[in-house]
This record gives C-alpha cells, structure tokens and sequence, in this order.
C-alpha cells in the first residue's frame, strides 16, 4: 500500500505511543510530539497510549492535556519509556486469526476516542506496526495520519542516516570503555589481563562499532572490536589479544552480543530461550569469549556487561542526539498536519564538518523489517576495528552534553500525573 495524502481540513485527537527497547532519548521525541501539537487547534485532545499498542488495545490512554509543561519539558532529561512500552506485535504472518481481531480491536479504539493523529516511537517492529496501521486506515476509508518517530540505539533502520538514541549511547559506552581501560591498564601483572566489555547489537555492530571514538592512540582501548557483521575468526583473535599483551600488559575487547563464530552462529545465544519474535535470547557473548581466551591462553579474564545501563543512562546523554529526537517529534506532527500519512521521520546529514543535519519523510514501507547494516567498507581489512569511514561517521553524534537536574545529589527525573481516559469500550476479549 503506498503512502497518502489525505485532506487537510480535518480535526481530531491525537495518540502518542512508545515501542520496543528504550533510549535514552525516546522521551525526547515524545516531548516533541506534545509541545508542537500544543500549538495547533485542529488536535483537539492530545492522548498518550500505555505501554505502545498492546495497552492501547486495552483502552489504556491517559491525558495529556492533564500533564504541566514543565514535566513535559523535563521529559528531555528522562531515560526510559516514559509513557510504557511493549514488544507486542500484530503478526498477521506466524497468527493472522489474532492480528485481525487485534486490528479490529485498534480501530475501535480509535474510533471510540476520535484518534486522528497517530505517531509511534521506535524501531524496525513498531515502524512495522505503524505501516500495517496506516494500510489498514486506509482500505477501512478511515481518516487517520500515520507517522512514525524513529528510535533505537541499535542505529539497525534503513534510509535515516543514524537513529535517536544511537549517539547518546555510544558517548555512555565510549566513555565507560576509557575509563575501564585505564582501570585495567594500571594493574601491572607478570602475565596481562583482558577485559571483555559486551554491549547491545544482535545483527548489527553500529553500537560496538561506535566505541572506537575512545581511542586517542593506537595503543588506548578499546584494543579490538568484535562486531556481528564479521565472523569470528578465533585464531586470528587470539593472536591478536597474545600481540596486545605482550606489547601493551593488557587488552580491551568490545563486543557486541550478536557476534557470530565461523559457521555464522550466535556465540552468545541460549537456544533454549526464545524471546517474543522467535529469536534465541543473548545471553553471554562475553563469558563465551572468556572462555575461549582463558582456555587458550590461559590469560587472567574479566567480563563487563553493559545491559540496560548503556540504554538509560540520561547522565551523559549526547545533546546532539536530544536535539535530533526532538525534532523528530516535532517534524512528524507537521506532517500529519499537512496531509501526509504511512511515513517515518528520517534524519539527513547535510554536512559533516561542521555538522549539520534535518529532517525529511521516508514511506513507512521502505523501513518496515529492514536491518540496516556497517557498511565492510567501514572496517579494518582484519575485520577487528571500524576505520576513518566509521569515525568520520559517529563523531559528531556524540557531541555536547545536556544539564540533568540534582535532587540530593542524584538526578531527577520526570514523573507523568498518567490521569486516565475514560474506557469507552467492553473490555478487550
């Protein structure tokens, strides 16, 4: 179904709504959202769904309206999903029975509450959901602008140059590796030490790739970098790390939790383990690779494990990466007001040096389940590091830093009222 534009003479209520893993900077986009609907009568009631689609299909909706401007606001310094999300997926492919009730089910919510205006945060998934949305609006002859916001540190969605959340990310990780590799560099012992740092990416490597920005020298870590995109080649990274330690004592490895061994299989995957769209879970990238290392080289190994820090860590965010995902919000209100529907929101580097970036509209179709990945050209010819391509690419997303406010000398976040709408529906069977 192609993208359309509808008449632009219309009114009603807007919804707002978050998916799939947070950023730091989601709420951001969300915050962009409401003040700019704010500022136009055609949207009458700015709504916010619980907990992405799956609480909107049980009619869970809270006022916006009800919110004060300055929670709003302090959104732009609060990590997490501040309205809830879900990886809840309408699969019409693997349970089509209960994707057309689900379907049925969301537009009688939205008819119920005049939803007009629909705008969903996230990624690949939700991009997904939103273009099934907008197709569906549109064979039911029901008005609805359909736009999505991107989100996801990942930094994996095709046609946007990078994604909101991706630069704050990489400056909480790229700093956490300095400040690890320091620690570890002063531990002289007779035999060296390493130091596996796993960070999130189980496709693609846009995440580890982006803590090589910590590298002031050759010789400071992060020493090698292991990335989904290139098979594990064991002997060459055990050499590797035996050449870094008997040159430097010591060796960093990042590693992003999709890396794969030489037949292509996932180190880390516990297969026992399936998550909600049939993917083995991640479970231990980096303890595989200690293994590996202690086993063959008898090398003292330490593992560090990022997990949710590196997504919620609103205390170094990149105020670069605020900037861009709030203006996402904002640009995708103006285009439902100005007709368009079944597009997401995508960042355009307009230069790099200095940097300077925009906005545009790419249709929802061109994005849904697409995993956009680095780029070989992007990497070192041994495959264990990202080279000047890669660099040239992700400085500039990690720059400036944004005041969080202190209360007792920890930061302080924002807390939404979460005043519910009124059920107007039989609760969901």
């Amino acid at each position: 179904m192609e993208n359309t534009e509808a008449s632009n003479e219309f009114t009603g209520n807007l919804l707002v709504a978050q998916s799939g893993g947070p950023t730091v900077v989601i709420n951001s986009s969300v915050a962009g959202v409401i003040q700019e609907a704010g500022k136009h009568p055609e949207i009458e009631e700015i709504y916010g769904g619980l907990n992405g689609i799956y609480g909107i299909l049980n009619e869970d909706l809270i006022d916006i309206n009800d919110e004060k401007a300055k929670t709003i606001g302090a959104l732009k310094h609060t990590p997490a999903a501040a309205l809830g999300t879900c990886r809840y997926k309408i699969d019409f492919v693997n349970n089509p029975e209960q994707a057309s009730k689900d379907m049925d089910r969301l537009f009688q919510v939205l008819e119920a509450h005049n939803i007009r205006f629909f705008f969903y945060a996230g990624g690949n998934d939700s991009q997904d959901t939103s273009n099934k949305i907008h197709e569906e609006a549109v064979k039911r002859g029901y008005e609805l602008r359909v736009i999505g916001v991107p989100k996801t540190i990942d930094n994996d969605l095709p046609h946007t140059d990078h994604c909101p959340g991706y630069g704050s990310v990489v400056k909480y990780n790229a700093t956490t590796v300095m400040e690890v590799g320091e620690d570890v560099g002063s531990m002289a012992t007779d035999d060296g030490s390493c130091c596996i740092v796993e960070v999130m990416g189980r496709a693609a490597g846009w995440i580890a790739a982006g803590t090589v920005v910590a590298k002031r020298s050759e010789d400071d870590a992060p020493h090698i970098i292991l990335l989904p995109e290139i098979r594990l080649n064991e002997e060459a990274f055990l050499a590797k790390i035996k050449e870094t330690i008997d040159r430097l004592g010591y060796c960093i490895v990042v590693a992003g939790e999709g890396v794969k061994n030489a037949a292509g299989e996932e180190i880390g995957a516990d297969k026992s383990k399936i998550d909600s769209f049939g993917h083995a879970v991640l479970s231990g990238a980096a303890e595989s690779l200690k293994e590996l290392i202690q086993g063959k080289l008898n090398l003292k190994t330490r593992t560090v494990k990022l997990g949710y820090a590196q997504r919620a860590a609103a205390h170094h965010a990149s105020a670069t990466d605020i900037d861009e995902a709030l203006a996402c919000g904002v640009a995708a209100v103006k285009a439902a007001l100005e007709g368009k529907s079944g597009f997401m929101v995508k960042l355009v580097r307009l230069a790099n040096e200095p940097y300077q970036w925009g906005t545009a509209l790419q249709p929802l179709g061109d994005i849904a389940n697409v995993e956009h990945l680095i780029p070989r050209a992007w990497i070192s010819e041994d495959g264990f590091m990202p080279n000047e391509n890669f660099v040239k690419y992700v400085t500039p997303l990690i720059q400036g830093s944004h005041p969080v406010p202190t209360e007792n000398g920890l930061p302080k976040f924002a807390r939404l009222e979460k005043e519910r709408v009124e059920k107007l529906l039989e609760p969901r069977a």
